[in-house]
């Protein structure tokens, strides 16, 4: 048990060339940022639209950052199975309680937000059909599909263990987490589309419940005893 705790925080701790790729991924990104607010209004530049800036990238980062590093252990094509059907409903979810995905009330109107909004936020694509409507917010979009990814792997993980009892409800638990905050958001915030997306909900508290929800649902240490 000592030895897989012990593999476990290993996983954490990045390597040489994860922290060059980093180093050259967040560079690339603030020179986007600078590059938009060359581009964009001086207001811009206060440090509460700021704060907006960066949100996307935690969220983009920390997200593909966990996916590329996570390897779902070998199983049956059954658990395999299980596995995407439970990451294929629970994006499903997050999708709804997240605004991405909802009732439409229009005439099927497509759009495409390029400059108008911060890197991150665009492309935004819009779509408001008679029967459903859409606001694909890139980097909610790729959190999402993280998460989605990361219970695929959670759930393979915890039907090979003999001991995920409390270690798996707590991965459970904390996969509630952004779905809940995405719903409060909405609550609060009310309205549609891409303004209300943007405008409503707290983005600091939904960026600190993701990265934890990542790093619980990342680490699982369960599920590999040798």
């Amino acid at each position: 048990m000592a030895a897989t705790r012990a593999l476990s925080l290993d996983r954490l701790r990045p390597d040489r060339k994860t922290l060059l790729w980093g180093a050259l991924v967040v560079n690339t990104e603030l020179l986007l940022l600078l590059a938009y607010a060359a581009y964009g209004s001086a207001d811009l530049l206060s440090l509460s639209a700021a704060r907006l800036w960066v949100y996307p990238f935690v969220w983009i980062n920390v997200g593909v950052w966990a996916v590329v590093r996570t390897d779902p252990s070998p199983t049956s094509v059954r658990n395999r199975r299980l596995a995407a059907l439970a990451a294929v409903g629970y994006f499903a979810v997050l999708a709804y309680a997240g605004g991405l995905v909802g009732p439409g009330n229009g005439t099927g109107a497509l759009s495409v937000a390029w400059t108008t909004l911060p890197p991150g936020w665009a492309p935004a694509l819009t779509y408001n059909g008679p029967s459903v409507a859409f606001v694909l917010i890139p980097y909610r979009v790729v959190g999402y599909l993280a998460l989605a990814y990361l219970v695929y792997a959670t759930v393979i993980d915890a039907t090979g263990s003999a001991v995920t009892g409390v270690l798996g409800l707590l991965s459970c638990v904390s996969c509630s987490w952004p779905v809940l905050v995405s719903l409060a958001a909405g609550v609060t915030g009310g309205g549609s589309g891409l303004v209300a997306a943007i405008s409503a909900g707290s983005y600091g508290l939904s960026t600190v419940v993701f990265v934890a929800t990542v790093g619980l649902l990342y680490w699982r240490p369960f599920g590999r005893e040798e």
